[in-house]
């Protein structure tokens, strides 16, 4: 759609003298809070932080006409849109200076990074501070309101604002976003804010094009382009730009051009590289500009001194009040680190009479299917899981057909739009199941999976957990090569404030499916594809009787798939395997191997792992050995094995083994040289007789 410029020449306002009396308190609020900031750096500077000095006209034209019921996710510039909703001096002076009532996150993150969930004001969901990223949050927000309102579970047309900085818009996953929001057409209004640099980088430096110019290439995005200095030419950008996406539940890019008066941060000053510049910029201050059409609209000079003095004395009473406040509480460091799960018991019928076995991809689908059938608020996408394939292992199939392709629908190839949407989907109320393709290539995804889904919940204190259950077909069989056959739980087990799930059966995998999706906290789900269809030699014990529809098996539980003989036992003549997935089945084949000498703990959640478990059968075994996929160096598998030889140090009859792949960066495709490096029961076989010599 052809973009849309507004050009104003500064005049005569013709908006109601009431709102320019108004944006003017508040924009001199915004002014003072940033000249006292710097007047007590001795008090202010002692955690970064970031003004909206310069931005302010286009933030309170954005911050007024927001409405309760919309949402919000903002940059760590956007102090002028939070004070334009209504959030106090006070309260973003809380958050400054790390104090235990910051409303926003409890002393636990930067100024400007608001977390609000409170009667009367949009919600305005966690982000990080990676610029750019918020986007895909912010879709996957608007993305949850368009598939609530098709399917009549949302009344009235709430929008979601997204404001970015120009700089960041040629982040990649920017471009993941503005993708899905016009092809998917959803209602969310970007606005970009250009004030032409990034930190020390100027525009012509970063950019080959402005975002205005950029957004051209999404077909369905309407854009327009405003003067970000001017008040009244932005109050009605906004109005214009609020209006079409409500209307049209459509996507609006309003760029919008702003001088940047103040520093970058509090950590990089404006007059460490800024030099003639700041003098530019200076002549173009949204305070001037509005003052000139203040007093043209016949609010005379005192009238705006006594306006400019009582946003002087707000903020001086409330920057005291902020000082003496009470400090975080220490002792209160790591509450939140998630939210409390609904599933703490094992329930329903693992093994129903009359029920036939499942293999484990059908379990999964199953799982899925009664998910969906029960939760509306559920839906399921990923690569190729639409209707046409139903997924390339067809865990899938049917469900498109049975549910519509609003619920079970394909994305294009953007693994960081799959898992970051989640955070926003979550934080609207839609509770999402989504799919990466192979463990492989999860990894464009990690930035979200990082930074806005594993620290939502304890950055806000609670208020903002990321419900979501992330589907990972992972492991290596049957020269799947390089590019198929990877695992990742080690680089995933480093993440905290997620979940990580390992099943290595059917009736585990419904059962751990299900808590998942019922879990508030993401939650990654490792699926073995080489257990899948329990074809390969050793594994027919993956296949199981299915569990009924209410079965839950809470995560966090390890289960021991096979005991040793008291005898054994008693005679201190036996070994302790501890594995997952794949591992479990050639634990079982090594077994055979040693009549009644051997018991298998399978882990079957990885994060939390049940420790309690483990701790009470090393302690009657003496000897363990832990058993991965992975290669070994520095793996989880490792760090277990560490974590064991520390804690289990006096019930330890012998060093703890571990047995894993070879330390290579890939799985080869030629399938001897894949047998080489993957364990087997062979080399299990092995390893248990060097334990038993001890």
């Amino acid at each position: 759609m052809a973009g849309k410029a507004i050009k104003v020449q500064h005049g005569k306002s013709t908006l109601k003298p009431a709102l320019l009396k108004q944006a003017y308190k508040l924009m001199k609020t915004a002014e003072r809070m940033a000249r006292l900031y710097d007047e007590q750096r001795e008090i202010c500077a002692k955690y970064v932080h970031s003004t909206s000095r310069g931005h302010e006209a286009i933030q309170l034209a954005v911050g007024l006409q927001l409405k309760a019921y919309d949402y919000a996710s903002l940059y760590y510039r956007d102090e002028s849109i939070l004070l334009a909703l209504g959030l106090q001096p006070y309260e973003l002076m809380l958050q400054l200076m790390a104090k235990a009532d910051d409303p926003f996150t409890g002393g636990r993150s930067y100024y400007g990074h608001p977390a609000l969930k409170r009667e009367g004001f949009p919600i305005i969901p966690h982000q990080s501070s990676a610029t750019g990223m918020q986007a895909i949050p912010a879709t996957g927000m608007a993305h949850a309101i368009s598939y609530l309102q098709s399917t009549k579970q949302l009344k009235g047309k709430p929008i979601v604002l997204c404001s970015l900085g120009d700089g960041s818009v040629t982040e990649g996953e920017v471009a993941e976003a503005f993708q899905m929001a016009v092809l998917k057409s959803l209602p969310i209004f970007y606005l970009v804010q250009d004030n032409e640099w990034g930190i020390s980088a100027t525009g012509n430096e970063m950019r080959a094009m402005n975002a205005y110019e950029y957004a051209a290439g999404f077909k369905g995005m309407h854009r327009m382009q405003v003067d970000g200095a001017d008040f009244t030419a932005s109050f009605q950008a906004v109005e214009e730009a609020i209006a079409y996406v409500r209307n049209n539940q459509a996507p609006v890019l309003l760029h919008a051009t702003c001088p940047l008066l103040g520093h970058h941060t509090s950590g990089v000053r404006k007059e460490w590289y800024r030099g003639d510049d700041l003098n530019v910029h200076a002549k173009r201050d949204p305070i001037a500009v509005l003052e000139k059409q203040l007093t043209e609209s016949g609010i005379s000079k005192a009238e705006l001194k006594s306006i400019e003095s009582e946003a002087d004395q707000l903020v001086l009473a409330d920057f005291e009040k902020a000082v003496a406040a009470a400090d975080a509480d220490a002792h209160d460091f790591d509450s939140h680190e998630f939210a409390p799960t609904p599933i703490t018991e094992e329930t329903g019928k693992r093994s129903p009479a009359k029920a036939a076995k499942v293999i484990m991809v059908d379990a999964a689908l199953h799982a899925v299917d009664e998910i969906l059938k029960t939760e509306p608020t559920a839906i399921f996408y990923g690569q190729d899981v639409g209707g046409r394939l139903g997924g390339v292992f067809r865990e899938a199939a049917t469900l498109a057909q049975k549910y519509g392709d609003e619920r079970v629908f394909n994305t294009p190839i953007q693994e960081a739009y799959i898992i970051g949407s989640t955070a926003g989907m979550s934080a609207v109320g839609v509770k999402p199941i989504v799919e990466i393709q192979f463990a492989d290539y999860i990894w464009p995804g990690l930035n979200q999976l990082v930074e806005e889904l594993s620290k939502s919940c304890y950055l806000s204190k609670g208020k903002f957990p990321v419900q979501a259950l992330i589907r990972v077909p992972i492991g290596a069989y049957g020269g799947g090569g390089p590019y198929h056959s990877g695992s990742i739980e080690s680089t995933l087990l480093t993440i905290r404030g997620i979940k990580v799930v390992y099943p290595s059966n059917a009736a585990d995998m419904k059962g751990l499916m299900k808590a998942a999706f019922h879990d508030p906290n993401p939650v990654v789900m490792l699926e073995h594809k080489g257990l899948y269809w329990s074809k390969l030699p050793g594994t027919a014990d993956a296949k199981t009787i299915e569990p009924d529809e209410d079965y839950l098996l809470p995560l966090g539980k390890g289960n021991i798939v096979l005991h040793a003989s008291a005898e054994k036992l008693a005679a201190s003549e036996t070994v302790l395997i501890i594995t997952y997935g794949m591992g479990v089945y050639w634990a079982r084949e090594a077994a055979t191997e040693f009549a009644g000498q051997i018991e298998i703990i399978d882990l079957r959640t990885l994060n939390p792992i049940d420790w309690d478990l483990i701790a009470d059968r090393v302690k009657q075994h003496g000897r363990v050995l832990v058993l991965t996929e992975e290669p070994v160096l520095n793996s989880f598998a490792e760090s277990l094995a560490g974590r064991i030889s520390q804690r289990c140090f006096t019930d330890l009859d012998a060093p703890v083994s571990v047995v894993g792949s070879a330390n290579l960066p890939a799985v080869p495709l030629n399938m001897a040289l894949e047998k080489m490096m993957l364990p087997n029961a062979g080399k299990v076989v092995e390893e248990i007789g060097k334990l038993l010599k001890w």
